[in-house]
């Protein structure tokens, strides 16, 4: 059967002068959970959580899977369509994450991207342009199945440092684990690190930079608090990987906010920095293991450089209705990670997927796992897979439209070749 869900702005990277500087600069098991400024240690997942999760799952010395999606943008209409799933009891944003659950429940280590920074429990909320979600989200994102999530981005400053506050504090009470904004020194130098099967996983968050206002300035990150949102910065980034392994980090993950709005192919400045990044060794073994980026807002490529994945752009998660249609379209990965031949070896990917997602808004706000669409139009082949009360032919049409869209986009540099694969 078809289920059915919703999701959907931003600007681009600067890094040239950063990694001509960088170019000079860049030459197990039985580990208990670490704790961090970050929230409570991470735990093993218990499989009986999820009875809808995929089976293939890999646990202990076996290896892991990481699952990871794009930008979570509460506009005005996701925030009024929260209101109302709560049936006047504050705000649920399950329903419309309801989608995302069987795969990031079915992973060992999931991983979102939390554009947005949370207002007080009463408000005020607001979407686009300053946005100030309601707090509940925390918790919403929680129970999809989500273990940590990126929050720089260029509205990461939106509410200044109290906002910063408040959604760490949020996601703190909801057990949820962050990365790429601080509320003080001590927490942005503790790398975030999380068990997943038998990995400690470190995950880094970076973003091009803050807001733009009217002036077609940015919001100026404040000198006395540089930590409240990590910049990209490749020699910064680099060392922070370099300071993970030294903290015990089998695999160093990295989400990077960057690239250019509405644009499918990755820009310049992201390949010259996926190269970069990917490149860089410490004693023969990369520093970083695996790059997920967001803010484009449209499905980007996935691609292997350097014997590493860089996923350049997932698209929204999750967000209101845009100008672009394909704000509303996006794709979620999967990586199954393998553990070494010998200890202190580095971890592979042994396989790699991709599920394509779209965001509806009728008659309410939801995400759409596209992998649900029969592939068939013909009446024989709707009346056997999908109700015609659940979706009309126009729908249909509409969703192997975007089904097919976002794979053309995230195979546009050649992933296919190798291994990467559509979700079944």
């Amino acid at each position: 059967m078809l289920r059915r869900r919703r999701q959907g702005q931003h600007r681009r990277a600067a890094v040239g002068c950063a990694l001509l500087l960088a170019a000079t600069a860049c030459a197990g098991p039985d580990q208990p959970p670490a704790t961090t400024g970050s929230g409570a240690p991470h735990t093993q997942r218990d499989s009986s959580r999820a009875p809808d999760a995929p089976e293939d799952r890999t646990n202990g010395r076996d290896g892991f899977t990481l699952v990871a999606s794009g930008d979570i943008l509460p506009h005005d209409a996701i925030i009024e369509q929260a209101r109302k799933d709560a049936d006047g009891q504050g705000f649920d944003f399950r329903p419309m994450l309801a989608a995302a659950r069987p795969l990031a429940h079915g992973a060992d280590l999931s991983i979102c991207h939390m554009e947005t920074v949370y207002a007080a429990t009463r408000g005020p909320f607001t979407g686009y342009p300053a946005f100030r979600t309601p707090p509940q989200i925390a918790g919403a994102i929680r129970d999809t199945g989500y273990d940590s999530c990126s929050t720089a981005s260029n509205h990461t400053l939106d509410a200044g440092p109290a906002g910063v506050t408040r959604t760490l504090n949020a996601m703190d009470a909801a057990g949820l684990r962050h990365s790429g904004s601080a509320r003080s020194a001590a927490e942005r130098a503790a790398p975030p690190l999380l068990r997943a099967g038998g990995a400690t996983v470190a995950h880094l968050a970076y973003t091009y930079g803050t807001n733009v206002g009217a002036d077609s300035r940015g919001i100026p990150l404040d000198a006395a608090r540089p930590w409240l949102v990590n910049r990209t910065d490749p020699v910064r980034i680099l060392e922070d990987a370099r300071a993970a392994r030294r903290a015990g980090a089998d695999v160093v993950v990295l989400s990077m906010h960057w690239g250019t709005e509405w644009q499918e192919q990755p820009d310049d400045e992201q390949l010259e920095l996926a190269r970069h990044l990917t490149s860089a060794r410490d004693g023969g073994r990369r520093v970083v293991d695996l790059i997920l980026g967001t803010h484009a807002h449209v499905p980007q490529a996935y691609e292997k450089v350097n014997g590493t994945w860089v996923v350049y752009g997932m698209g929204d998660q999750l967000a209101g209705e845009m100008s672009d249609p394909r704000g509303s379209m996006g794709s979620t990965a999967r990586f199954a990670f393998a553990p070494p031949s010998r200890r202190g070896g580095e971890w592979r990917v042994r396989a790699a997927e991709f599920t394509p997602h779209l965001v509806v808004g009728e008659p309410d706000f939801r995400l759409v796992d596209l992998t649900e669409v029969p592939e068939a139009s013909s009446d024989e082949a709707s009346s056997t897979e999908v109700s015609s009360t659940e979706v009309s032919s126009d729908e249909r049409a509409r969703y192997v439209r975007a089904r097919n869209l976002i794979t053309r986009a995230v195979l546009a540099r050649g992933a296919a070749k190798d291994g990467l694969r559509a979700s079944r």
